[in-house]
């Protein structure tokens, strides 16, 4: 018994003393013990907020000789970080308080901030004020590239770097599919992905909604070129219209649409799907960790041919924040050479992080130097340098941005049973015209009505929406059935 006691004294003793163990060296300290606070509402992944917390502190350490205490508050993605702030702010107005106790929001997409600008959220960044070389002309950050907006006029918010929506696929499952490697996203409507794509719902990401945008501008712009008629706006009306089929294509083709922006560069690199919708640093990271038994990667991202842009990652302070003076510095540590070649050195390399590789493409002209791009997981990244290949043009689809996420949700995610149903019969079938039409009758929601934003589904009436959201529904459904009916019809006749 006494042998049996001490046994398990022991164990005791080894799981008290484990945590400490296996506590790691850390440059930030606790929130009773720090000298100072900084409250960051972020979508970004744990990886991220752990080393750019860790490199703060040590920033902040060296500038002040004060530690620092960084409180990451994650609810979620773009759609909870907003309902967050939603309440949060409707709570202070209500109690007469000027903030929510949050300091800085960092990451997320453009349209996210610029939405928060509007309703007045944000304060003015110091940095441009103490930075300005920063931002002149020609200067290390420009105030627009590819047609997207790195910072605005009234100084509210700032790109810290830049992501691209793409495609990644899995070589190995395409060559059983006998597909090809995807270069655009009109390859992914091929109906041989049927049941073998991988999507992320637009409602829950703004980056997410933003890429469907740029799928549906690039359609337009497409038309638009081969238009031979000169006639602007029907072309732009029928490219409008084509971008909407190749979004009911794609979502044909989906085995789902996740939450979790992660989820499918995994499920691709497993052989669970054999391609996806996919931000740039989550292809990179997982084309880095999956390789083959040959050593091959089992996933690999591309930037779809004239259907992206890079697009600003920003940070912003909000206004009343309870520590303004930190939130500002953690500003102008962003955008400093060491925070910025963090965002895609290697593990382990000057300034890089120390547990693992972020795979972000910095904001900076000036850290894409052949010496820097040596030591990053990036090293033939050159984006300011690359013409590209589409420019992004506000005012044909801005106005669109959130009618076009409700509407993928509406038209495919609520109805992607019959939907998937529908395909799979017209597939089976030959993919006959007349029921490839029925499918495809994207006119309820043609330019003129949704192409400007639909002020039914943007609309404050919550009565009103929803009615307007289930007709739109129920129209959808019913042509998905009535093109399942068709086919069948078709394919017992031949």
């Amino acid at each position: 018994m006494k042998t049996r006691a001490w046994i398990i004294v022991g164990l005791l003793a080894v799981i008290v003393a484990l945590p400490l163990v296996l506590r790691r060296e850390t440059a930030t300290a606790g929130s009773g013990r720090a000298d100072d606070q900084l409250v960051v509402l972020t979508p970004h992944h744990e990886s991220i907020r752990r080393e750019y917390g860790e490199a703060f502190a040590r920033w902040w350490k060296t500038r002040t000789g004060r530690s620092i205490h960084v409180d990451w508050r994650t609810p979620g993605g773009a759609s909870e970080i907003r309902m967050v702030l939603d309440a949060g702010y409707k709570a202070a107005a209500e109690t007469g308080r000027a903030g929510i106790g949050v300091d800085v929001c960092f990451g997320g997409g453009e349209p996210d901030f610029s939405n928060q600008a509007k309703k007045g959220r944000l304060v003015a960044l110091r940095v441009f004020e103490t930075q300005p070389e920063l931002f002149a002309a020609g200067g290390p950050i420009p105030e627009t590239f590819t047609g997207e907006r790195y910072f605005p006029p009234d100084h509210v918010w700032v790109g810290t770097c830049m992501s691209q929506f793409g495609i990644c696929y899995n070589p190995e499952v395409l060559a059983r599919l006998k597909l090809p490697a995807p270069a655009a996203w009109r390859d992914l409507g091929d109906p041989g992905y049927a049941g073998s794509l991988a999507l992320a719902d637009p409602t829950k990401s703004g980056s997410v909604a933003r890429a469907f945008e740029l799928l549906v501008q690039g359609e337009m712009l497409r038309v638009l070129a081969e238009d031979s008629n000169n006639n602007k706006e029907a072309a732009l009306a029928a490219g409008w219209a084509a971008g909407l089929r190749l979004i009911q294509r794609l979502a044909a083709n989906a085995r789902y649409f996740t939450d979790s922006a992660s989820k499918i560069p995994h499920d691709v690199g497993q052989g669970n799907a054999a391609a996806g919708m996919c931000i740039d640093f989550y292809g990179r990271s997982y084309a880095e960790e999956l390789t083959s038994r040959s050593g091959e990667p089992r996933v690999v991202w591309i930037a779809p041919k004239g259907g992206t842009t890079l697009s600003a990652d920003p940070v912003g302070v909000f206004k009343g924040a309870p520590h303004p003076e930190v939130a500002q510095a953690f500003v102008e540590f962003c955008l400093s050479p060491a925070a910025q070649i963090l965002w895609f050195a290697k593990r382990g390399a000057p300034d890089g992080p120390r547990e693992r590789a972020l795979h972000r493409t910095p904001i900076r002209r000036d850290v894409y130097t052949p010496e820097i791009l040596a030591a990053s997981t990036m090293p033939g990244a050159r984006p300011y340098e690359d013409p590209g290949n589409f420019t992004y043009q506000r005012e044909l689809t801005g106005a669109s941005f959130n009618t076009l996420r409700q509407l993928v949700k509406v038209m495919c995610i609520d109805s992607h049973e019959e939907m998937k149903s529908a395909w799979l019969a017209i597939k089976a079938a030959g993919l006959p015209a007349a029921a490839l039409a029925v499918f495809s009758d994207v006119s309820i929601m043609d330019y003129a009505t949704a192409g400007k934003g639909d002020p039914k589904f943007d609309g404050g009436d919550a009565l009103e929406t929803a009615a307007h959201v289930a007709r739109i529904g129920e129209w959808f459904r019913g042509n998905y059935r009535r093109a399942e009916a068709i086919a069948r019809q078709h394919g017992a006749a031949r």
